[in-house]
C-alpha cells in the first residue's frame, strides 16, 4: 500500500508572508486523514509548521501518520525550509511517540494550574510593587536579549531568535507599562530588589510571560515567592487559571512549577531538515 499527500487547495499566501497548504492523506488514493503544513509566522520561510495531522480512526496504528509526516517534511524541504515544528497536546501519547520516533526534540512546553478563590500570601519580609518607568527601559532591553538567547541556546539562528524576541515584546507591550491587561511588578525582600514578574492575560487565563530572580539573590526561595505573587495577582483579577511557558532543559524552573501544581498542557517540538 502507498501513502501519499494529495493537495486539497492551492498554495496559500497570507498577508504576513507565510504560505500554507492543506492535504488529504491517501492510501492507494483512498482518503484516510488530513495534514496542514505552513511556514512560521515569526521565524519565516526557513521554518515549517505541521499545524494539523489527523488520521481517521479505522486507519490508525498502521503507520499512516508516520508516512504522512515524512511526506510533509519533503514538501517543507521543497519550500526551502531548514526546520520543522509541531505541537502535541499533553495526553496525546500516540502523537508524542510519533514525533519522538521521527527525531523531533522538545523545544518548550506550556503548563497550567487551576486557581482557588483566595490569593496566596507572600513570605514575611517580601513585598511587591509596580515597576517604575525608570526601571522599565533597562528591564525591557534585558528581557529582549534574554528571550533571544533562550532561542539561540536551543538551535534557533541568531537573526530568527532576535526577530521572535522583538516581535513578541512589541506586540505584547505596545504601550509599555500602560498596556492594558499587562502588569509588570518588582519583588523586594527586606528592602533589596530581588526579582520581577510580568503577568498578563491570554485566552481568558492569567499568563506568566516572564519571571526573573536577580542573580545575586538566587537560591533563596524568591522564585517561589514570585510565583505566589503571580497567582495572587491572577486571583485578584478574577482569572480561573494561570499558565506559562518553560523551555526544555530549564530543570530548576520545571521542578519549581511542578512542585506548585502546574501541569503540562502542550508540547512544542522541532526537527532539523538539513
Amino acid at each position: 500500500m502507498t501513502t501519499t499527500l494529495r493537495p486539497t487547495e492551492p498554495l496559500q499566501h497570507a498577508a504576513d508572508g507565510t504560505r500554507s497548504r492543506r492535504y488529504q492523506v491517501c492510501v492507494n488514493s483512498r482518503p484516510v486523514g488530513a495534514i496542514h503544513l505552513a511556514t512560521h509566522p515569526v521565524f519565516g520561510s526557513a521554518v515549517a509548521q505541521i499545524r494539523e495531522l489527523r488520521i481517521e480512526e479505522p486507519d490508525r496504528g498502521r503507520g499512516r501518520g508516520t508516512v504522512a509526516a515524512l511526506a510533509a517534511e519533503e514538501v517543507a524541504r521543497g519550500w526551502g525550509c531548514e526546520r520543522i515544528q509541531t505541537s502535541v497536546p499533553s495526553g496525546a501519547e500516540a502523537g508524542l511517540r510519533l514525533t519522538k520516533a521521527l527525531g523531533y526534540v522538545t523545544l518548550n512546553r506550556w503548563m497550567e494550574k487551576a486557581l482557588g478563590g483566595t490569593p496566596p500570601e507572600l513570605p514575611a519580609g517580601s513585598r511587591a510593587r509596580p515597576m517604575t518607568q525608570a526601571e522599565y527601559g533597562p528591564w525591557d532591553r534585558e528581557g529582549r536579549e534574554g528571550y533571544a538567547q533562550d532561542w539561540i541556546a536551543r538551535g534557533v539562528p541568531e537573526a530568527e531568535a532576535y526577530a521572535q524576541s522583538h516581535q513578541s515584546h512589541d506586540q505584547l507591550l505596545p504601550q509599555g507599562l500602560a498596556t492594558e491587561n499587562m502588569l509588570v511588578s518588582v519583588l523586594e525582600h527586606e528592602d533589596n530588589l530581588v526579582g520581577d514578574l510580568w503577568l498578563g492575560e491570554r485566552e481568558g487565563s492569567a499568563f506568566i510571560y516572564n519571571v526573573e530572580v536577580r542573580e545575586a539573590h538566587r537560591g533563596k526561595g524568591h522564585g517561589r515567592t514570585l510565583m505566589l505573587l503571580a497567582e495572587a495577582q491572577a486571583v485578584i483579577a478574577g482569572r480561573p487559571r494561570i499558565a506559562l511557558n518553560v523551555f526544555a532543559g530549564n530543570t530548576p524552573a520545571e521542578r519549581l512549577y511542578e512542585s506548585l501544581g502546574y501541569e503540562t498542557t502542550m508540547h512544542h517540538l522541532y526537527k532539523s531538515l538539513l
